[in-house]
């Protein structure tokens, strides 16, 4: 294929600004992005790097912020039709909402409709990888990997295991591990897909079948472990309840060997020092849900507590309970609730929690995050004039000020352009539902 370029603003921070510095973030006021065959060869200054390629054809973006494309690192597809449902805490919302919903996805055509409805909102909003639940329905993956593949999107995910939940989405011991041995050896090293053990939570599994989801994660060293923790008061007293020789919450999953550095827990709100002490030794990731933890009222995650103890942190929408499939909005939701914990989270940081920092936890950082050379070239064209309040409060403001204000007043209209491996796959100004 010919080299593309594509000219811009170009943004990224591929460490964490907490611990790197200022030095993290790299920023091309007037950059040049050289993409061959989906992988980013060359980035620098236009007026340096457009001379070593005169025949280069390059798409010329003035005005526009390019920015890696974004990491969800916790998003739940089935439940896209069920987003904005009103009342509730976690464990009656879930009985209420959340459990009729999925059943559904016993449905092939059903799980079809929704996850290409789903993979398209997360390009309108800019995001291009994701870490996602499916259902305990074998279908539900492979509608969503299907879709995915179509896409050339980066998403990993996998077979929800619960021999314990309710009647209409329960599995077997034997059948989840047959299931989700089918779906690994199926979608094994197929376009840019991951598998995902995913037992929904404690709760909702069996310890025999906890510990074969653990034999599970040893048997597949390429596979990730997805799960919810600590999420609701009234969810950790029931696991306290279950499970009484338990140190605490995370030590549930410690002892059937689900805690390690392939580990993603979503939520992680009301952890002690012990607990983030041992998911820094295990080097295991956390999913920070601020829009969910709010409308939920499940509590508010203190960055700073996983920052003492060195624990690696994403931004995850957690879509149904989240309220926008935004990664920018979430952002700006996010230094809400660390100003609730008395923290101010800096604007390049919180674009790396989104970025590298959500494809660090997933074990993807050398392949996505940061558009260095050598890398995926996913990316999004962000538009600080996309409606007439952005115009005004970014008009002479510096990008500091700029990427801020798209954070708190930007959603999937500030999205001009996404693209995924250097392909267009969402232009905002095309007619709904024909991409880019």
């Amino acid at each position: 294929m010919p080299l593309l370029g594509f000219r811009a603003e170009l943004l990224s921070v591929a460490e964490d600004p907490a611990a790197a510095g200022p030095e993290s973030v790299r920023h091309e006021p007037d950059g040049l992005l050289v993409v061959e065959d989906g992988i980013v060869v060359a980035r620098g200054a236009y007026v340096d790097l457009a001379p070593r390629y005169q025949d280069l054809s390059v798409a010329h973006f003035p005005g526009k912020l390019l920015v890696p494309g974004f990491v969800d690192a916790h998003v739940h597809y089935p439940q896209t039709e069920r987003i904005a449902s009103h009342g509730a805490q976690l464990l009656e919302w879930l009985e209420r909402h959340i459990f009729p919903a999925e059943a559904a996805f016993a449905d092939p055509v059903h799980a079809g409709s929704v996850a290409a409805f789903f993979l398209d909102e997360l390009l309108r909003n800019g995001t291009t990888s994701a870490l996602v639940f499916a259902t305990v329905h074998e279908a539900s993956v492979d509608a969503l990997f299907e879709a995915a593949l179509a896409r050339n999107m980066r998403i990993v995910s996998g077979k929800v295991l619960m021999d314990l939940g309710p009647p209409t989405l329960r599995d077997g011991l034997v059948e989840g591990r047959a299931a989700s041995e089918a779906l690994i050896a199926r979608w094994r090293g197929r376009g840019r897909l991951g598998y995902a053990i995913t037992p929904r939570f404690a709760l909702t599994s069996s310890d025999a079948q906890l510990a074969d989801a653990g034999a599970l994660l040893s048997e597949h060293p390429e596979a990730l472990l997805h799960t919810h923790l600590s999420e609701n008061f009234g969810e950790i007293a029931a696991v306290a309840e279950r499970f009484t020789g338990a140190k605490d919450y995370l030590d549930v999953y410690d002892r059937f060997g689900l805690v390690g550095p392939r580990s993603v827990f979503a939520h992680s709100i009301h952890l002690t020092a012990r607990e983030m002490e041992r998911m820094a030794r295990a080097r295991s990731g956390i999913a920070f849900c601020p829009t969910s933890n709010l409308f939920l009222g499940s509590g508010l995650f203190d960055l700073a507590l996983a920052d003492r103890h060195g624990v690696g942190v994403g931004l995850g929408t957690d879509v149904g309970a989240g309220t926008s499939f935004s990664l920018l909005a979430t952002m700006g939701e996010a230094y809400k609730v660390c100003q609730m914990r008395s923290l101010s989270l800096d604007p390049f940081r919180a674009l790396y929690l989104a970025t590298a920092g959500g494809a660090r936890i997933l074990g993807l950082g050398d392949r996505i995050g940061a558009l260095e050379p050598g890398q995926e070239a996913d990316f999004v064209l962000l538009d600080p004039l996309a409606t007439p309040l952005l115009a005004r409060r970014t008009a002479g403001a510096s990008l500091h000020e700029r990427l801020f204000a798209l954070q708190v007043l930007g959603d999937d209209r500030a999205v001009a352009f996404t693209f995924v491996a250097g392909r267009p796959a969402h232009r905002r100004d095309s007619p709904p539902g024909r991409g880019a």
